[in-house]
């Protein structure tokens, strides 16, 4: 009996080795063949996208920048001050020049991603200022941090876009680290990537830095990356975002205008309220973008969450976020944009059974609600406080199952299964007929970090958790790692770039 038990784990083992020495084949990103679900009927949509535009109408918006501003008096809406009104014809006229799908191009044409339509990118966490490690410690982040998620999502197949700030590098000057940021992506990836946004010079560097890598007149007339700007909810635009979204906008580049909603704080605590702050919010970013350079390519962003009435704290994964991701998804179909939502979001402090559920129930609506790029897709703990190593592998697993999902059931003749059918009759079992031979490898999704086995193997085996695992598995891929090829002349010229920025800019934000 133990002779058997041990040729059993050794065939498994055997079988997870083959698994982990496999070549990496990158996936495409996903084209969904499953519906959407909607969540509002037309009327509730209707009413929705109304309630919006009587906040801008009514209400007004903020925008704290004279450019803008200016901008808004040019374009016909009603300007007091810093505050804007905005009729709803000029919201709806500006939206329509919005490109329902773009293309963002990559270092390596194969990993170049279609956004919109039925497409969904994933990319990595984003701006965590906190890592839990490789030795499972919670700390502050580092470059190498950051430099290991690049690479990390690199070698992973599931994840088609590079992302961005995945955790802040604090030892790296503040005013200089945007630099190194978008140089790790360009240096120890071939994927798309995100610019940095957190000041309008910063958004302005990652696009000279883009003309190095891809060429100043390509720029010009293709979408190289797709970054990020928040609006200050409750319903200000703030001078430094402005300046970042003009930057990329001016000069074509794609960004996922997004509101910061955590309802009930910066929100009112009502669900459908808070869809139509958001969805003011929006729009009115969205409407901008096209005022600066019609055309540009731009995402419709959100990002969701409930407040505690009790603590305060955010809350992420619960029935009303889900409502607000479906129901995000239906307007910024009716507004044929593109669209940004959910992601693996959880308040747990460690990969625990919380950051689980909360992850997936999230996750699962991200999907089903059409989301074309999600941010946040692996490493998310605690409210984005922490990038988690482990917690990043335990996602591109969900991501991977998440992915075969979205392929609509085979029905063929092979997937019927009557051949089988036919060979075993009744009272029989399946394992050794000849269609399973053909399909075992194949057949069903077969998770690596999970542990599927018995609890005698499990515990022979160390009985680990799956964030062990996990954590192990992300410790041999950083050791396997093997850099894309990068043309020599483009990388010193960057770093000439870097260094001659450096040398101009502060190392404390003043």
């Amino acid at each position: 009996m133990a002779d058997a038990a041990r040729q059993r784990r050794g065939g498994r083992v055997a079988r997870r080795k083959e698994r982990i020495g496999a070549p990496i084949v990158q996936k495409r990103y996903i084209t969904r063949e499953i519906p959407v679900y909607e969540l509002l009927d037309q009327a509730g949509l209707d009413l929705i996208h109304d309630t919006s535009m009587e906040i801008l109408e009514e209400v007004g918006i903020d925008f704290r920048d004279e450019v803008a501003l200016e901008h808004w008096r040019d374009a016909g809406a009603d300007v007091r001050g810093e505050r804007v009104h905005i009729p709803r014809g000029l919201i709806e006229e500006k939206l329509e020049m919005i490109p329902e799908e773009y293309t963002q191009v990559a270092r390596n044409p194969d990993r170049s991603v279609v956004i919109g339509g039925k497409n969904t990118v994933f990319a990595p966490t984003f701006g965590s200022p906190f890592v839990r490690d490789l030795d499972n410690v919670r700390r502050y982040a580092t470059l190498e941090d950051l430099q290991n998620f690049i690479k990390l999502t690199y070698m992973t197949p599931e994840l088609h876009h590079s992302g961005g700030i995945i955790c802040e590098p604090v030892d790296v000057p503040v005013p200089k680290r945007h630099l190194d940021i978008v140089y790790s992506h360009m240096k120890y990836s071939d994927k798309p990537f995100m610019g940095v946004q957190s000041a309008p010079e910063r958004a302005l560097d990652s696009c000279k830095m883009c003309g190095i890598l891809f060429g100043d007149d390509f720029i010009k007339s293709n979408t190289v990356m797709t970054s990020v700007v928040n609006c200050n909810s409750p319903l200000v635009w703030d001078a430094s975002m402005l300046g970042a979204l003009r930057h990329y906008a001016e000069h074509n580049q794609a960004v996922l205008i997004t509101p910061f909603i955590m309802a009930g704080a910066m929100a009112p605590v009502a669900t459908a309220g808070a869809i139509a702050q958001l969805n003011a919010e929006v729009t009115s970013g969205l409407a901008y973008s096209q005022i600066v350079n019609p055309g540009a390519p731009m995402v419709y962003g959100s990002f969701l969450a409930t407040v505690s009435m009790q603590s305060g704290a955010p809350m992420m994964g619960t029935p009303e976020t889900l409502q607000m991701i479906y129901a995000v998804g239906q307007l910024s179909r009716r507004y044929k944009v593109p669209l940004r939502s959910g992601g693996m979001l959880n308040g747990a402090k460690i990969a625990d059974a919380q950051a689980a559920f909360e992850s997936m129930q999230t996750m699962t609506a991200t999907l089903l609600a059409g989301t074309n790029f999600v941010l946040h897709a692996a490493g998310w703990l605690e409210a984005g406080l922490s990038a988690g190593y482990g917690k990043f592998i335990m996602d591109t697993e969900q991501i991977a199952m998440l992915q075969s999902f979205s392929q609509p059931l085979d029905l063929s003749e092979n997937g019927l299964g009557m051949e089988a059918i036919r060979e075993v009759g009744p009272g029989n079992h399946f394992l050794g007929c000849a269609h399973t031979q053909k399909n075992y490898l194949k057949g069903f999704f077969m998770p690596e970090v999970a542990d599927n086995n018995s609890y005698e193997q499990w515990e022979a085996e160390g009985a680990k958790t799956q964030d062990q695992r996990a954590v192990e598995k992300a410790k041999r891929m950083l050791a396997e790692y093997e850099a894309p090829d990068f043309d020599q002349a483009k990388d010193e010229e960057l770093q000439a770039f870097m260094a001659e920025r450096k040398a101009v800019l502060p190392d404390l934000v003043s």
